[in-house]
This record gives structure tokens, C-alpha cells and sequence, in this order.
């Protein structure tokens, strides 16, 4: 099997897994995480997203959050922007990276953002530099890049469209997501396969949800195909909250489990990210999307019994 020895983790559980929270999450407890996360060895935590408040109300805290978190060294704290009003908020908080999002398909970028791809191009064109004049890092996100709710299949040309214009803005790091979930490994192979050859300067990461369970097995063709950058989620949370039946992203201790298992290497400690799992276990009021939180690590073995013993 063609696969990398590492792969990068950007964990994105307080930003994307907390937003479709209907519970309102203390903003004391999104701290105590953001800090643990990063002690369990994650090196690219999205934090928050700064959008008005009556559109995501679970993060209207962002600044007092990004403001006392620990800011640990060798840890990027990255913060979500979709428009002008949010990279401006984003720019006073000093996050080591801004993330601005938008979707490839128009239905869903009017349902998100509230306005046409070509109207958020263009807006970007405008905030790239501002964010880039500040000593700052900014990378692209492309929402419904293997289908839409609205739409259905999504055409590579439609990620292309996006990706000439990210690159002729000058940014470098571009994720694709499969927003609800809609891919299979086979597509993921192909698509990012192509993305890779046309783009070979772009650093590519890919944003995955589990809705139907197959985000591992695209995360396992995408490196395949070359990828080695993946966004996940604590507890497996998540869902963007303007798609109709999104669902949770993959979680970020079922991939770290996996790839452990198959030798790559990742930097986390899995049983500090465990313990995370089990602090957000506690401030919501749901199970959370986790394999791993179920069933425990592999290869901790139950005494033998001395003859048949019915378990469970």
C-alpha cells in the first residue's frame, strides 16, 4: 500500500464539532479543551469561527475564547472566517491562522454564506492581502466538494473554478470537505488524485464527515492518493448547521487510533486525546460520534476465563 510514515491532524472539534451544538457549551469548558488538545499533542487546533452570533450562536464567545486559551509553543491556533466582518474580528484576536470558507456549489454557498461563489471571491480577493500583510496565515476551504444537499454531484470543474482563483490570490493551503458526507473512497481517490497532479504547489488537506460511516475509508484513499493533511473532530461532533442532515466530522481519535495501528505516525498521544474525549463527553447531551469512546482501545485484553463464560 502506497502510504505516508506521518500524517497531519488539524483538529477542528471546538470550531466545527461544537457549532451544530444545540446545548449551549460553557465557555470555561471550550477553554479547558482548546488547552487539552493541545497537550495531548495536536499542533493545528481550529479554535472558533467568528461569525454573527445569530448565525451560529454556540460561538459567540470566539474572542473570549481565543483570548484566554494557552497559547502553547509549536501549536497553531487558526480561527474560521467566512466574510470581511469576520476576518476583521479574526485579525484583533492574532490567531496564528485564518481559515476563510466558502462552498464550490451556489445553492449552498447562498444557504451558508449568503451570497453568490463569484460575490465571496471576490470578498476574499480583498481580505488575502489585508490577512497576509499581518504576518498571518491563510488557507481556503471549499465546502460540498464531493456533493451538495441542494445540488447533488459536483463536478471536479467546480472545485477547479475555486482552486484557480484560492491560488491566483496567493493562498497555499486549500481544504476540500465533504460536507454531508456523500463521498465514497473511489471518488476520493480520483478527485484528489487529479487535484494533486493539476495543483502540485497547493497543500491540500481534506475535511471529512461520517454521515454514512465512510470517512475512514476515504481517509485511507486519500493517502493512497497522496494526501497526508486531515481535519477531525473530538468525539467525532460536528455538522454544519446551513446542510440539511449533516452529520458529525470524523473523529479525531478514531483516526488517531487507525493510524497508529498501520504505523503512521501523528504526534498525538492517544490516551491524553481519550481523556479529552471524555471531557466533551460530559458537557454534552448526546453520545458523541466515537468508535473509539465506545469500545476502548484495541489490545487491552480481558483475563481468560477457565472455562465457557457468557460476556455481556
Amino acid at each position: 500500500m502506497n502510504l505516508p510514515k506521518k500524517v497531519t491532524i488539524v483538529e477542528v472539534g471546538p470550531r466545527d464539532g461544537f457549532q451544530n451544538e444545540k446545548q449551549f457549551i460553557p465557555t470555561e469548558k471550550k477553554i479547558e479543551i482548546v488547552n487539552a488538545l493541545a497537550r495531548a499533542g495536536l499542533k493545528n487546533i481550529e479554535v472558533s469561527s467568528v461569525v454573527h452570533p445569530k448565525a451560529v450562536p454556540q460561538l459567540v464567545d470566539a474572542e473570549e475564547v481565543m483570548s484566554k486559551i494557552d497559547r502553547l509553543p509549536g501549536v497553531s491556533y487558526r480561527l474560521l472566517a467566512p466574510n470581511m466582518k469576520g476576518v476583521q474580528r479574526a485579525l484583533a484576536l492574532r490567531p496564528d491562522e485564518i481559515n476563510l470558507m466558502m462552498s464550490v456549489t451556489e445553492s449552498h454557498n447562498r444557504s451558508n454564506a449568503n451570497r453568490s461563489i463569484e460575490e465571496s471571491l471576490k470578498e476574499f480577493e480583498t481580505m488575502v492581502p489585508m490577512i497576509l500583510e499581518k504576518g498571518i496565515a491563510v488557507s481556503g476551504g471549499m465546502a460540498c466538494g464531493f456533493g451538495c444537499p441542494f445540488e447533488g454531484k459536483v463536478a471536479v470543474a467546480q472545485i477547479e473554478r475555486v482552486a484557480d482563483r484560492y491560488v491566483a490570490m496567493g493562498i497555499k493551503g486549500v481544504g476540500l470537505a465533504d460536507t454531508v458526507g456523500f463521498a465514497s473512497p473511489k471518488q476520493v481517490y480520483d478527485t484528489v488524485a487529479h487535484l494533486l497532479d493539476q495543483y502540485p504547489d497547493v497543500q491540500w488537506l481534506l475535511h471529512l464527515h461520517n454521515h454514512r460511516d465512510l470517512a475512514l475509508a476515504n481517509i485511507l484513499a486519500a493517502m493512497q492518493a497522496g494526501i497526508t493533511q486531515f481535519d477531525a473532530a473530538i468525539g467525532g461532533l460536528g455538522g454544519c448547521p446551513y446542510a440539511p442532515k449533516a452529520a458529525g466530522n470524523v473523529a479525531t481519535e478514531d483516526l488517531v487510533n487507525m493510524l497508529a495501528e498501520m504505523g503512521i505516525e501523528t504526534g498525538v498521544d492517544l490516551d491524553a486525546l481519550l481523556e479529552v474525549g471524555e471531557m466533551v463527553r460530559r458537557v454534552i447531551p448526546h453520545p458523541p460520534g466515537s468508535a473509539l469512546l465506545k469500545a476502548g482501545k484495541p489490545w487491552v485484553l480481558a483475563k481468560a476465563p477457565d472455562c465457557q463464560t457468557k460476556i455481556g
